[in-house]
């Protein structure tokens, strides 16, 4: 490290620096002409690989997503090297303080009851559904985000955008679910309470597709904690970090967040560390 530090400050005499560090200018001159060691060209290529794949996954794993990340593409490398390594590059995942809001609980009665209880898991794809809707800011206005989760493997299985959060928002995005999967009859379909999900069409659709609603408490958001967290990624991963000029472009990404990168590649730790994809295909082979 000293003999890295008097590198970098030219301008200064050699000896003058050495001597004040305490080491000798022969020492000094050997360093600058030695080979790198065989590890430090190994830590050299895998931090290569490791900034390319923190670009390539909108900078959001943490060591331990890294690691395995990189374990999957073959690299023999343990995880506190890549957490050291991670630290002394300076490579950080984009996030933002999370923060708890607080309202008063069990003010009414659901208009359907909450058949979702803690832990939030499923043991198959589409026998519980999780939708929600969200909103991201563009310089054009808002654009409202409608999406529908599968409980088992996380992936989202529908979603829909526009510049409005109603009704219909929501019916695309479960229209979408449905035109891409076959949830069983009685498959639990979970909401809040808003107005987009207690209306009569919705209901109705949700009737026809044989699922059972499932709203959460009022003023409890942790009762929808999965799509909630969904949305949390989302927006610490890619829109918090975005200045979209318009609705279009605002589109443009999340699509390719959803269906390019959370959908097929990013690893889940409550899958595993796989990705919603590779996991309902190691389900399938499985069964």
């Amino acid at each position: 490290m000293k003999y890295a530090w008097i590198e970098g400050m030219s301008g200064h005499s050699v000896r003058t620096m050495c001597r004040a560090l305490r080491v000798s200018p022969s020492g000094y001159y050997a360093w600058r002409t030695r080979k790198p060691s065989a590890r430090r060209l190994a830590n050299e290529q895998l931090i290569a690989r490791m900034e390319a794949l923190h670009r390539e996954n909108h900078e959001a794993y943490g060591s331990e997503r890294l690691w395995r990340a990189l374990k999957q593409e073959g690299e023999h490398c343990g995880r506190h090297r890549v957490r050291r390594l991670r630290c002394e590059q300076g490579i950080r995942s984009r996030r933002r303080l999370r923060y708890l809001r607080t309202k008063s609980p069990y003010q009414r009665v659901p208009t359907a009851p909450n058949r979702l209880g803690w832990p939030f898991a499923s043991p198959e794809p589409d026998h519980v559904w999780v939708a929600d809707i969200t909103f991201i800011p563009t310089r054009q206005g808002w654009v409202y985000l409608a999406a529908v989760l599968d409980l088992c493997s996380r992936r989202i299985v529908g979603w829909a955008m526009s510049d409005r959060a109603d009704q219909a928002l929501a019916s695309d995005a479960l229209a979408m679910a449905l035109g891409r999967r076959c949830p069983a009859k009685g498959a639990i379909h979970h909401s809040d309470q808003g107005s987009q999900y207690t209306s009569k069409l919705y209901q109705q659709q949700l009737q026809d597709a044989g699922l059972t609603a499932s709203m959460s408490r009022k003023g409890m958001p942790y009762d929808n904690a999965v799509m909630e967290s969904f949305f949390a990624s989302l927006k610490h991963e890619l829109t918090h970090h975005q200045a979209f000029p318009d609705r279009d472009s605002a589109r443009t990404q999340i699509f390719q967040y959803i269906e390019i990168f959370y959908n097929r590649k990013r690893l889940h730790s409550s899958l595993g560390y796989q990705s919603p994809d590779s996991f309902e295909r190691t389900l399938t082979v499985t069964i």
